[in-house]
């Protein structure tokens, strides 16, 4: 930091991503500064939320002052307090987050959400109307869904939270901020302050914003903070049949909620609610909502939380979840195996054109490998666009990973304008997967899309080159043993033997990899088995061997085989193990395709440049599935060397 700047104003920058931070004191003395915002806007920028907006800046005019005020007269000025704080997985900002010490010895977290609003109509528990129009999410709600995801995602290493939450409408009265606050249910615990509530005295002011017992962060306590690398603490499937249930473990944020809130508007319009007569609000016609983001972006989890919803809401119009990946249907089976109607209601694919003159309301996941014969929508999905009032169709145009799929965005609204429907397009930005790495995720687009850049290993994810697959196996056998999920997937570059004698306890190795010789070591072969085809039990005690292919990213014994692109897209685990095999090289400073060492039917056939694209995106599939790690061995020494160069062993 430059010296040109005071003390005071110094505490207010750092390597945390947000628009400021520092004491609330120290801050409350840079706000009447004219180049404060400035600097801010500079921070925001540099923390890679993009260019503050004229309206995000009138924001902070307007709200922080009173914010600083009500802090200050409460007692406050020693807690420290972040401004549009980043969030985990990147995908929004807090207003403000204050941290202090608790009494026991750990640091109390409030999450603020300042709105200027005076009055709104609330449309139910979830949904407000602003007097522009707009439908948001509840803002009440929306804080929950903040303290929610903070609590899930801390890290075991990290110190005890307490997580509280906290709506403050500065303009409004206290009427109207009863008014939003009515029928959020009393579990809740977010309080609605309002104008007059945050002009209280010091110490029931305090205790209105959950401050009451919070003393001032020492600056370890603040350091210890920072120094947290957010971790998704649970895995999607462990809360699916809660989910359904209506019990909401996994919380959805940003703009996973907008969504959320856009899309069960666009159910009121095309949905008949149970019991109601005539004609619906939107009419007729009909409306296709699609809904894009890349990997670990929350598709899957928003796509569950609506299947819930609609069956709740909606149950009259049979609300059903489709995903042309066999693996993930089958892990979404098995999440909700206690359900009763959980093959009813993750019917199979080829089902998709008799579902569709069935349903209501449906939601399609991974929609991107739905097969496709010719030019234009496919078949399946343009019965879905002619006879579903409501579908939500989600997708990720670079998981596209043989000729024979590929729906586009484009194409579906192309489609549903022809038809008359209403089509709606929603993006996620958010990374919940790769301990919400948004830089990770970034960095793997850019060394398979754009131009590789080194990996600065300062977000929270842990990325390293495996030598040889033996290091790679020993290090998938520790996280085992350690009691976390780790698998490793590869390219389909090794034959797949399918059949196996009746009573085998044991795989077929087809996997084989050579390693040269070294200095100290001879020549050696690694070999390995893939995933079952069928599962594998012991013929003498019923022990499981190895699981079915579709279940090899969950069940026992997966770890010890091999997976690919097709029983690991959709999927997640703690660890995760790459090998890139000899069909994708860095070959003269640019990647380059080799289809004929690949083992798969479907892509032998195609040029080096048809089959460039398909290597591309399912490798991109396969280095994105690790929630905690990724290590990544290449076959080829070219591609090592280069992988070398940008992942430096810390």
């Amino acid at each position: 930091m430059s010296d040109q700047f005071p003390d005071a104003e110094r505490a207010v920058w750092g390597p945390v991503a947000c628009a400021a931070a520092g004491r609330v004191g120290d801050i409350s003395a840079a706000l009447d500064e004219a180049a404060f915002l400035g600097r801010c806007a500079a921070r925001y920028r540099a923390s890679g939320f993009g260019v503050p907006g004229a309206a995000e800046e009138r924001s902070w005019r307007n709200s922080w002052p009173p914010l600083f005020a009500a802090l200050m007269q409460a007692g406050l000025k020693d807690l420290q307090v972040y401004l549009e704080y980043g969030t985990p997985g990147g995908g929004r900002r807090l207003d403000a987050l204050l941290v202090g010490a608790t009494q026991g010895g750990g640091l109390g977290l409030v999450v603020i959400e300042l709105k200027q609003w005076q009055t709104c109509r609330i449309l139910d528990t979830d949904r407000v109307m602003r007097s522009d129009g707009l439908v948001t999410a509840h803002p009440v709600h929306q804080v929950a869904a903040y303290r929610s995801f903070l609590q899930h995602w801390r890290p075991d290493s990290a110190p005890v939270l307490d997580v509280r939450a906290v709506v403050a409408l500065h303009n409004a009265t206290s009427t109207e901020g009863a008014a939003l606050a009515a029928g959020t249910g009393e579990d809740v615990d977010v309080p609605v302050l309002t104008a007059e509530d945050l002009a209280r005295p010091g110490g029931e002011l305090a205790r209105l914003l959950h401050c009451g017992d919070l003393a001032a962060p020492s600056a370890g306590q603040v350091a210890e903070f920072e120094d947290i690398r957010w971790q998704p603490s649970s895995r999607l499937l462990d809360h699916v049949g809660a989910d359904l249930e209506g019990n909401h473990a996994f919380a959805l944020v940003g703009d996973q909620q907008d969504a959320f809130v856009r899309i069960r508007r666009a159910a009121a319009r095309h949905l008949p609610s149970p019991g109601q007569d005539g004609a619906l609000e939107g009419g007729g016609e009909g409306a296709v909502i699609t809904v894009s983001g890349g990997p670990g972006s929350g598709k899957t989890a928003l796509a569950v939380r609506l299947l819930g919803r609609f069956m709740r809401a909606y149950p009259t119009t049979r609300p059903r979840f489709i995903t042309p990946s066999g693996t993930l249907r089958a892990h979404l089976q098995e999440a909700v195996r206690a359900h009763g109607a959980a093959r009813e209601l993750f019917p199979a694919a080829g089902s998709l054109r008799s579902t569709a003159r069935q349903a209501g309301a449906l939601i399609i996941d991974e929609a991107q490998r739905i097969k496709r014969t010719g030019a234009g929508l496919p078949a399946d999905l343009a019965a879905v666009l002619e006879h579903v009032p409501l579908a939500v169709v989600f997708l990720d145009e670079r998981q596209i990973i043989r000729p024979d799929e590929g729906t586009t965005v484009d194409e579906i609204r192309t489609a549903a304008q022809a038809l008359g429907r209403t089509h709606h397009h929603l993006e996620l930005a958010g990374s919940f997967r790769c301990s919400g790495s948004a830089a990770y995720i970034a960095w793997v687009d850019a060394l398979l899309y754009g131009t590789p850049a080194p990996w600065t290993g300062h977000t929270g994810y842990e990325l390293a080159l495996a030598d040889d697959p033996f290091q790679l196996q020993q290090w998938i056998e520790q996280a085992t043993a350690a009691g976390h999920t780790a698998r490793t997937a590869a390219g389909f570059c090794w034959p797949w033997t399918r059949t196996r004698a009746r009573g085998a306890t044991a795989l077929p190795l087809d996997i084989g990899i050579d390693i040269p010789a070294g200095p100290s070591r001879p020549a050696r072969t690694w070999r390995a088995a893939w995933n079952a085809a069928t599962a594998l039990t012991d013929p003498d005690d019923g022990r499981p061997i190895a699981p079915h292919s579709q279940l090899w990213a969950s069940h026992t014994g997966g770890h010890q085989q091999i997976g690919c692109i097709y029983t690991a897209q959709g999927l997640e685990y703690h660890h995760a193990g790459v090998i890139i095999g000899p069909d994708l090289t860095w070959t003269n400073n640019r990647w380059q395709a080799h289809p004929g060492q690949s083992r798969d039917e479907n892509l032998r056939h195609l040029t080096p440049d048809q089959y460039l694209p398909y290597a591309l995106n399912t490798y991109r599939v396969l280095l994105t599935r690790g929630t905690h790690t990724t290590r990544i061995h290449t076959t080829d020494a070219t591609t090592h060397h280069m992988l070398q160069n940008l992942i430096h062993k810390g």
